[in-house]
């Protein structure tokens, strides 16, 4: 099920990560904001909570892929 993500090469995901996960840098990464509005409890709007899934998701991505990387060996 997951064969997708091993398939995936690293490097598309770690450019992901550095331009879509960490756009716009300033005044701070825009994924940072919308954490901090999560833990805050200020994460409410329908657009702040796309912005955190569309900044988020090459982060997890990458994640779950070297967990499966470690894993498998």
């Amino acid at each position: 099920m997951m064969a997708w993500l091993d398939n995936l090469p690293l490097s598309v995901l770690v450019i992901a990560c550095l331009l879509l996960g960490l756009a716009p840098l300033i005044p701070e990464p825009h994924v940072w904001q919308k954490l901090k509005m999560l833990a805050g409890g200020s994460l409410s709007a329908p657009i702040d909570i796309f912005d955190l899934l569309l900044h988020g998701t090459p982060w997890v991505l990458l994640f779950l892929k070297l967990y499966r990387k470690r894993r498998v060996g």
